[in-house]
């Protein structure tokens, strides 16, 4: 049998982040091409070379691939100059592990606030002196590697502790005009990847299916899973017994902030005629009539609240409103394409601001009425 809550490496999907920090001047784009052993990043005698994050993969033996993310000195000046330090100190939230360089007698108001800011947000920090002696490379290596969580390049199985060997699940992919051309999304194919790691038989169909589909079935299943948006469909066509849940639903178990998730969605039914409602996608792609952020999941919060509500959606990685309060309800979608720790920072400031955070998949799990239903499979979290 399989073990059960067992690890998976996360391979090149999604490499964790190890973010250089510091100065203009202090060394980053040297240190990174130091470790990398390549000449990425520009490096002058010039404050203030780098001004944008720029992002280069390397791999690490014991971890695996990882992107290092040079950023523009912490202290740079002029209006031009605050612009740099802000996307400075934003990409601290997207990474795993943050290096804090500094030289011999300047460690100031600077680093403090990258400390900070780190000491807050519960972000691992390697603090590294440089320009003062020459750093052995491998003693660097050895030390991010020890600093750097293991959770951020090995995660729990999506459903290992839900799915055993040999047992059978059934995923629903609908195929329509928001599905890409001539593949599946990436939540249906990492699904299936954990499933075949389990050793369990994922049986694929599409929602017209499912209902031969589980009757050609020498056995009941041990899980259905489907696409958020045939949750209502899936739901009637399931036996009663036979657990069900979404794609969207076990990737928010996997990396989102779940118990926050569970929490937010419940105070659906509290939104009142005006509220606005904030919905971060995480991907780009094109939009289609059927599109689940931008069409579907506003149509059906409309419908099952029966308020009228308003609507605001950030795509990718842009830079969340300044006031957050202004929300009664932020939902985030899946975040397949994006890491835990970049899913956690962008729900965090909604937190602290106190607005409830919610998820694609389980807001469409209750606005079919079948919440319950769709996470009671996760209740011994």
């Amino acid at each position: 049998m399989i073990k059960k809550n067992y690890q998976v490496n996360k391979g090149n999907e999604l490499k964790p982040r190890i973010g250089f920090f510091g100065r203009r001047n202090v060394g980053k784009s040297t240190m990174i091409n130091f470790l990398t052993g390549q000449q990425i990043a520009i490096v002058s005698e010039t404050a203030g070379t780098t001004t944008d994050p720029v992002k280069k993969s390397m791999e690490i033996g014991g971890i695996g691939p990882v992107v290092l993310i040079d950023t523009a000195g912490i202290d740079d000046e002029g209006d031009l100059g605050k612009m740099r330090v802000e996307k400075s100190m934003a990409a601290l939230a997207e990474v795993d592990l943050a290096l804090l360089l500094y030289t011999e007698g300047h460690y100031g108001e600077p680093e403090e606030r990258v400390e900070r800011w780190c000491s807050e947000h519960g972000t691992p920090m390697l603090k590294v002196l440089t320009q003062a002696a020459a750093i052995d490379k491998e003693q660097l290596i050895d030390a991010i590697k020890k600093a750097l969580p293991e959770s951020a390049y090995r995660g729990r199985s999506l459903l290992g502790d839900i799915v055993s060997q040999g047992d059978t699940v059934v995923l629903v992919t609908p195929i329509d005009s928001s599905a890409p051309e001539g593949r599946m999304i990436l939540p249906q194919v990492q699904v299936l990847r954990d499933l075949m790691d389990i050793h369990a038989q994922a049986f694929f169909c599409q929602p017209e299916e499912l209902a031969s589909t589980l009757a050609s079935l020498k056995k009941t299943p041990s899980l259905v899973v489907t696409d958020s948006q045939a949750f209502q469909r899936v739901n009637q066509l399931t036996p009663k017994e036979v657990p069900l849940t979404s794609f969207s639903v076990v990737l928010a178990r996997q990396k989102g902030l779940f118990a926050e998730y569970l929490e937010g969605t419940r105070k659906i039914g509290n939104l009142k005629n005006g509220d606005r409602v904030l919905l971060l996608e995480s991907c780009t792609h094109n939009v289609t009539c059927e599109d689940i952020g931008r069409v579907k999941l506003p149509t059906a919060l409309k419908k099952a609240t029966g308020k009228e509500l308003q609507f605001d959606i950030l795509g990718g990685q842009s830079p969340l409103p300044k006031e957050l309060s202004q929300y009664a309800l932020v939902i985030q979608c899946g975040g397949c394409v994006i890491t835990a720790q970049q899913v956690k920072a962008r729900l965090l400031p909604a937190l602290e601001a106190g607005v409830p955070v919610s998820n694609y998949g389980l807001a469409l799990a209750w606005c079919n009425g079948i919440f319950e239903r769709a996470t009671k499979i996760f209740n011994h979290d």
